[in-house]
Formats: C-alpha cells, structure tokens, sequence
C-alpha cells in the first residue's frame, strides 16, 4: 500500500461535506455503537484477522517510503485523541513532508482496547500516502470500555508490527519504521496465544512475554508510547515506571492531549536529523500552533541526532527552558 499523494484540498472538502450533510466524522464508530454489543465489530478495512502483512511499500511516486504507524488507546476517555488527531491531520502531513521531516511518509492508524473485556481490542489500518489515510483514521470504532485493572492490551500492537507488517524502508535500507502507542494505562504482563489467534489468526503454542515482544518490535521500529495528560494516569508513578522500564526516554509525556500530531511530526523529524528541537518549535509557531510547550517538555529528552539508530539525550537551550516554564505557555 502507500500510493496516490495527499491533497490538503480533498481533506477540507470531505471535512466542509460532512458538515453540510449532517454526516458525523466518525460515522462508523456511531453506527456500531447503535447496535447489540454483541455485534461490535472492526471496520473490516480495520480487522486484523488473517490478514496477512500490512506493508509500506517504495513506489515510482514514493522511491523512499518512511512507514509510521500509529495505534491508540480507544478505552474511557481516551477515545477523544482519535478525533483530535483526524482533525489536525492535514497539519501532520504538512509537517512531515512539506517541511521535509520525512520522505515519503506512509501513515497506518491502529486502534486498541483490552483483550480480557472488550469486543473489539484490536483494529489495524494500511500504510497509506493519500487521503486514504483520513478514511481509516475515521473507520476506528471508538468502542470506550476498557477493562478498569490500570492495564490495557498495547502488547497486541507490538506482536502485529513485530510478526504481521513488512517495509522497504527496512528491507531495502535496514532502516527502521516509527510506531507510536496512544494511551494512559500498563501493558499486560503476558500476550494470551488464544487471543492471538481470535484476533489475528495465527495459533501460537504459548502465551508470550510482552517484555520480550517490545524488544522484538524494536529490532525494526522505532517504538515510543505517548501518555496524555487526560486522567489522572498521567502522575501514576506504576504507569510510568512500567513505560519506563519498557521503553527507556521513548516515554513521550504529553501535558497537551490535542498536541499529538505536532508531537509526532516533530519525533520523527528529530530522529530523522532534519531538524533539532529549536527548529521544529519554531515550525510549530510558524503553522500556527501554540502547543510548543508541551512538545518541547515531551521531546525534552529525544536527542536531535539520535538517528534511526536510536536516540539520544538532549537539554533544551536556556532561552527556550525559560519560555516552557513560563505559565502562560501551558493554556
């Protein structure tokens, strides 16, 4: 997947449609929630099940594919970030190739809940180039359970982008993909092999240890978990030791939940080596975006020249340290 170009004019045109029509832009997630729970079900462009790879392929049109994925936590309040992100995606775009933090940028959007109580726990798009990728983003069924246990099922995420995705990027280059985690909760300690199979297809003869399935998706993906400040999850320390122990400074802390899309744009520019931090803040102003703060704290530790490698540590220049700790900033 990953061909056609995205076009800022189509998105406000479907958007300005959906307006006019009285369409809601989560129409599908609406519809399902009419239903029994009993018939909840993925979008079917969104169900895993059998099927296969989701790849990001190069292209005449897109000769060096940047394959980014995106999963959310759509449990309790959580299911917001999703129709906050389809509504800044233009800018997200704009940023990732117009100001050339990426080339060839392939965007898959993924959903998750959790396994143990949920009927949909696990929804996964196509990398895709074009406006496809709005279509999918607004396929996610938003389905707002979750299990109440301060853990939700993110280790389905790391076991489909580890064992059920396939690059260019990587098998052409060895250059790893990006994969950002939307949520506010733990991981599961183990990955259950009948939800594998229920939810995926493959039969697995025992359960697998998520720690070790991190390690395994990062062997190709640069894997960072965002944390909203959304509930009161965001100062538990258990949640964000565990996301530390997991994933080191991958651990994004966002003070500003609608800020995701900047945060991502500016993640993978950083380790893309086409800006440092000063100047992607600086793209964020020019865009007219005030969440600079919130993403510079985030980013804080990211290293601007860490690579596809990986990255590493950074402080931010005194002049800006004085701007995020400025009050006014965090409105």
């Amino acid at each position: 997947m990953g061909n056609g170009a995205w076009s800022d004019e189509s998105y406000r045109a479907a958007a300005t449609f959906r307006r006019r029509s009285g369409a809601a832009d989560f129409g599908y997630s609406d519809d399902v929630r009419r239903r029994p729970a009993s018939q909840w079900r993925a979008h079917p462009t969104l169900d895993p099940k059998d099927v296969g790879v989701r790849e990001s392929r190069d292209s005449a049109e897109h000769p060096n594919s940047t394959p980014i994925a995106v999963f959310f936590d759509v449990t309790g309040s959580m299911g917001t970030v999703p129709r906050q992100m389809q509504a800044e995606l233009a800018k997200l775009h704009g940023l990732l190739q117009r100001k050339g933090y990426a080339e060839d940028p392939q965007i898959m959007f993924g959903a998750l809940g959790d396994a143990d109580t949920d009927y949909v726990p696990l929804q996964v798009g196509q990398f895709e180039s074009d406006n496809r990728m709005d279509e999918q983003l607004r396929s996610i069924f938003l389905e707002g359970n979750g299990g109440g246990q301060l853990s939700e099922s993110y280790e389905l995420a790391a076991y489909f982008m580890a064992r059920h995705t396939a690059t260019d990027a990587w098998e052409k280059r060895g250059k790893k993909g990006y994969l950002f985690v939307i949520g506010d909760e733990m991981g599961k300690p183990r990955l259950r092999a009948r939800y594998v199979r229920d939810l995926i297809g493959d039969r697995l003869p025992r359960d697998l240890d998520s720690a070790a399935l991190w390690r395994e998706v990062q062997e190709r993906w640069e894997v960072f978990f965002v944390l909203p400040k959304q509930t009161a999850h965001f100062d538990n320390p258990k949640v964000n030791g565990y996301w530390a122990d997991v994933l080191g400074e991958r651990l994004l802390r966002l003070e500003d939940p609608t800020a995701v899309c900047d945060l991502i744009a500016l993640t993978v520019g950083l380790l893309e080596d086409a800006i440092n931090l000063d100047e992607g803040l600086e793209d964020l102003r020019e865009v007219g975006s005030s969440s600079g703060p919130a993403v510079g704290r985030a980013l804080a530790t990211v290293g601007a020249r860490g690579g596809s490698g990986g990255a590493g540590t950074t402080t931010l220049p005194a002049a800006l340290a004085r701007d995020l700790d400025a009050p006014d900033d965090l409105a």
